[in-house]
């Protein structure tokens, strides 16, 4: 594969849109990100914009989520609106019929103090919604829209597939919903496409037209925490996907869903949009209606939660307390220092952490903490629910 090749296949960018926040804590007495949500670069090059979808000054500790440390979760907006910082983005409203099924994804990050925005398909009558990953990872709440009613559900996560960046929502309380039209076979080199999504997350659907120009193709993805990982069997189309598009519709010529838009380049004069196969996508999500937890796939969502902020410059100090949370209940405060979770002794954020990894909401546990008053105590927590992992 020639190096032009590969530039092209891995200078692409997530599609979640996140919002300004106000910071809830200093950098200073932020824990490091645990909770990273991809960026979508392998490498840098003239006039991209590798578009971090957001950097958290803290963590929701856990398994990536609300519970060892909570970090105030200060989000920081894209570099620049990916995908059209040097195109003219071709688009225009959707039409009804190519909005059959296609809802609107907003997500809550840090109890209220940020959003992002995406897109959903709905696949059941009955609330259930596949995304990207990407799009609800890190959200303490998620809300979605079907436009063609202008209804808002809020919406819990089933299940997820971060290796191929698939989560699967159910709705509450929701029936009689629309659902998309797809078709399971292969896409084609020269299809028309459609794709359609929330495009900058403008609260309504969008269309663009384009063809497929590489029907399996590869690109590499880089993790905040340094890692990569690949996500292979795409859908590369020269659509004008942009950020927003995440988790919306590939419409082939008969409107029916052939993938699901997960990624596109960003600041290059021409946009390449990226899609999962909608046939992955939904053997991903039978699994996961099925409960079956093997190979990539998650059941639940959502990491076990302690509910306190840690200053992780000094130990395990705790530098804030969520209201309702576990610590709250168990009369933990500011000025404590955390001494052990589950019967083992805790001396940084990353021990907390990997203990609250082996336990789901709901779970009780043991805590020792030291007070502002040097007394050590300890009592039995209910663990509540944090952030999507």
């Amino acid at each position: 594969m020639s190096r032009s090749r590969r530039l092209r296949q891995s200078l692409v960018a997530v599609l979640a849109i996140p919002l300004v926040a106000i910071p809830l804590a200093t950098p200073a007495l932020a824990a490091a990100a645990v909770s990273a949500t991809k960026t979508y670069a392998a490498e840098s090059g003239p006039g991209y914009d590798l578009g971090y979808p957001y950097d958290s000054y803290g963590t929701y500790g856990g398994s990536g989520g609300y519970g060892g440390g909570y970090g105030g979760g200060t989000l920081n907006p894209y570099r620049q609106s990916l995908g059209t910082s040097s195109a003219t983005v071709d688009s225009e409203p959707a039409t009804d019929s190519e909005s059959t099924g296609v809802v609107l994804v907003n997500t809550a990050v840090g109890y209220g103090t940020a959003q992002g925005a995406g897109t959903g398909l709905t696949i059941t009558g009955d609330g259930i919604v596949v995304t990207n990953h990407h799009v609800v990872e890190g959200a303490t709440s998620i809300t979605v829209t079907d436009p063609s009613t202008g209804k808002t559900y809020d919406a819990t996560v089933l299940g997820y597939d971060d290796v191929h960046d698939v989560a699967v929502l159910q709705l509450e309380d929701a029936s009689g919903l629309s659902t998309v039209a797809t078709d399971r076979d292969p896409a084609t080199q020269g299809q028309v496409v459609t794709s359609v999504g929330n495009a900058d997350g403008q609260g309504e659907l969008s269309a663009a037209d384009g063809t497929v120009t590489n029907p399996s193709t590869a690109i590499t993805v880089n993790n905040e925490d340094g890692t990569a990982s690949d996500l292979s069997d795409l859908v590369e189309t020269d659509a004008d996907v942009v950020s927003g598009d995440s988790g919306g519709a590939l419409l082939d010529e008969d409107g029916e869903v052939i993938g699901m838009n997960v990624a596109a380049t960003s600041g290059s004069a021409e946009i390449s949009g990226y899609a999962i196969p909608i046939d992955t996508v939904l053997d991903i999500a039978a699994q996961v209606i099925a409960g079956e937890e093997s190979g990539d796939v998650e059941i639940g969502g959502s990491a076990a939660a302690l509910g306190v902020q840690v200053d992780t410059t000094d130990s395990t100090r705790v530098v804030g307390v969520i209201e309702g949370g576990a610590a709250e209940a168990a009369a933990i405060t500011e000025g404590s220092t955390i001494t052990a979770v589950d019967g083992t002794e805790v001396a940084s954020l990353d021990d907390i952490t990997s203990v609250l990894a082996d336990h789901e909401p709901g779970d009780e546990i043991s805590v020792g903490w030291t007070d502002s008053t040097g007394e050590a105590r300890t009592a039995t927590v209910t663990l509540g629910e944090g952030p999507v992992v």
